[in-house]
C-alpha cells in the first residue's frame, strides 16, 4: 500500500470516527428533546386525571376524563392487589398493564414499553390516600412519530457519514497525490542516479520552497552536491596518488634493472633509488597523517608554547637550509605564548618557510614576523617569489594541488600535501590561515592563533 493510500485510509477513518461521534451526539440531543416534549405532555395529562378522579369507600380509584382529552392517550389504574380498577383510552381496556414492571412502583417513572406491536411512552404515578398508597396510575402515549423521526434521522446521519467519508476520502486521495508527487520525483531521480552513477543530477523544485517537501528537496540536492564533490575529490585523489607513486617507482625499477644487467652497483643509481625511496616515504607519511587527521586519530599534545622561541628556532634552521641562494629575515618578534602542540606548530612554520624558500628565485627574500593583534598571535611569512595566480588561490589548501603555472615540478617539488596538513593543524589550534598573492610580487601567508592567558596575566587585566 502506497503512502498516499495509507494516509487517505487513515484520514478517512479519522473523519468517519468524528462523524460517528457527531451523529451520536445529534441523535441523542434530538431524541432527548422529543421525549422531553412527550414526558411533559404525559405529566400534564396525569395531573388532570388525578385532579378529577375520586376514591370510593372501597379504596378504589375512579377516573373522570377531562374535557377535550386527546384520543391517543390511554390511562389505567392498578390497585395494590394488582387488579385493574379503571381505564381510559384505546389501550386502557387491555387486560395487560401498559407498563407491567411498574404496577406497584412507589415513585413516578417514565419508561418506553413495547405494548403488542406499538412502542409506548408510559408514566407510572403512585396514588395515595391518607398517607397510604392505594393504586398506581399509568398514562401512556404512542411513540409512532418519534419512531419515524428516529428512523429518518438515522437514515440522514448514515447518508451524511457514508457520503462524507467517500467524498472527503476521494478529495484527500487527489490532494495527497498531488502533495506527495515530489516524493515520487525524488525516488525516480535517486533511481536514475543509481542506474547511471550520475551525481550531477538534481531534483527539480516544485511548489513552495519553505514547506516540508521543498525543504526535503533542497536538502537532498545539497546532499547530492556534497556527494558529487566528495566523489570527484576521491577520483582526483586516486589519480594524483597513482601519478605520484608511478614516477618514483618507475625510477627505482629502472635503476634496479640497470644494475641487474650491469651486474654491478652504481653509486649514482643507488643515490637515485635512495632519493626516490625518500620521496615515497614522505608521500606515504603525508597521506597517513592526513588520514589520521581526518579520522580524528591524530593526537595533539597541548602545552604552553613560546612562539617567539619557536619562530627563532625555525628561522635559524631555515636560514641554514636557504644558504646564500635566498635571504631569510626575521623582521619583528614579540614574546607571545599559545596553548598548542609544539611539534605540530613547528611543522606548520617549516612547511611555510620551506615553500617560500623553494619557490623564491635566487637572490630573493623571505620575511618572517610575529606580533600581537588583539587577543591573537599573528605569524607572517612573506616571500618575493613569482606569486600564485588568482585562479589557483582558492585551491592551494587542497590535497595534491599545485599551481604549476608558476611553480615548476622538480626533484625537490612537494606533493601538494604540506598546505593541507598546515591548514588542518592551524584550524585544530582554534586558529586560521590566510593567503594573499600577486603574480610577480610574491606571496604572503598569515596565521592567527589565540593567545594563552594564564592565571597571573588574567589577574593583571583591568576589571
Amino acid at each position: 500500500m502506497s503512502l498516499t493510500q495509507r494516509l487517505t485510509l487513515l484520514y478517512s477513518l479519522l473523519l468517519g470516527a468524528i462523524l460517528l461521534i457527531f451523529g451520536a451526539v445529534v441523535f441523542w440531543l434530538v431524541n432527548t428533546v422529543l421525549l422531553s416534549q412527550v414526558d411533559d405532555r404525559l405529566a400534564a395529562v396525569a395531573e388532570e386525571f388525578i385532579a378529577l378522579s375520586n376514591v370510593t369507600s372501597l379504596k378504589e380509584v375512579r377516573l373522570k376524563p377531562p374535557e377535550n382529552m386527546d384520543t391517543d392517550v390511554s390511562v389505567q389504574v392498578w390497585g395494590v392487589s394488582n387488579d385493574l380498577q379503571d381505564f381510559y383510552g384505546p389501550l386502557g381496556k387491555s387486560e395487560s398493564a401498559l407498563d407491567p414492571a411498574n404496577t406497584r412502583t412507589d415513585r413516578s417513572r417514565f419508561r418506553e414499553v413495547m405494548h403488542g406491536s406499538r412502542l409506548l411512552r408510559v408514566l407510572s404515578v403512585p396514588l395515595g390516600v391518607g398517607g397510604r398508597q392505594v393504586a398506581v396510575m399509568q398514562v401512556a402515549a404512542p411513540l409512532d412519530f418519534i419512531q419515524a423521526a428516529r428512523g429518518y434521522l438515522l437514515y440522514v446521519l448514515f447518508a451524511v457519514w457514508l457520503y462524507g467519508v467517500l467524498v472527503v476520502g476521494f478529495a484527500l486521495w487527489l490532494t495527497l497525490g498531488r502533495a506527495l508527487e515530489p516524493l515520487k520525483v525524488i525516488v525516480e531521480t535517486a533511481e536514475q542516479i543509481n542506474r547511471a552513477d550520475d551525481l550531477s543530477r538534481r531534483i527539480p523544485l516544485q511548489g513552495s520552497e519553505v514547506d516540508e517537501i521543498g525543504s526535503l528537496i533542497q536538502t537532498f540536492n545539497r546532499t547530492l552536491e556534497r556527494l558529487e564533490t566528495l566523489f570527484t575529490s576521491q577520483q582526483r585523489f586516486l589519480a594524483d596518488v597513482s601519478h605520484e607513486l608511478r614516477t618514483p617507482l618507475t625510477v627505482i625499477k629502472g635503476n634496479v634493472d640497470l644494475m641487474r644487467r650491469m651486474r654491478t652497483f652504481d653509486d649514482e643509481s643507488l643515490a637515485s633509488i635512495d632519493q626516490e625511496a625518500g620521496r615515497l616515504t614522505r608521500l606515504v607519511g603525508g597521506l597517513l597523517m592526513l588520514a589520521q587527521a581526518e579520522s580524528g586519530n591524530l593526537p595533539l599534545n597541548f602545552h604552553p608554547v613560546e612562539l617567539d622561541l619557536l619562530l627563532t628556532e625555525v628561522f635559524q634552521e631555515m636560514r641554514i637550509i636557504a644558504g646564500g641562494r635566498v635571504r631569510v629575515h626575521l623582521t619583528e618578534i614579540d614574546q607571545l605564548q599559545v596553548n598548542g602542540d609544539r611539534d605540530r606548530l613547528k611543522q606548520v612554520l617549516i612547511n611555510l618557510v620551506a615553500n617560500a624558500i623553494q619557490y623564491t628565485p635566487a637572490g630573493g627574500d623571505v620575511f618572517l614576523s610575529l606580533s600581537k593583534v588583539g587577543d591573537q598571535a599573528r605569524i607572517v611569512c612573506r616571500d618575493t617569489g613569482p606569486g600564485i595566480p588568482a585562479e589557483d588561490l582558492p585551491h592551494i589548501f587542497e590535497r595534491f594541488y599545485r599551481a604549476e603555472k608558476s611553480r615548476t615540478r622538480g626533484k625537490t617539488t612537494g606533493f601538494g600535501l604540506g598546505l593541507s596538513i598546515t591548514k588542518w593543524i592551524v584550524e585544530h589550534h582554534n586558529g586560521r590561515i590566510e593567503v594573499d598573492s600577486k603574480e610577480g610580487q610574491g606571496t604572503t601567508f598569515v596565521i592567527y592563533l589565540p593567545l594563552l592567558i594564564d592565571s597571573q596575566s588574567a589577574a593583571r587585566l583591568p576589571a
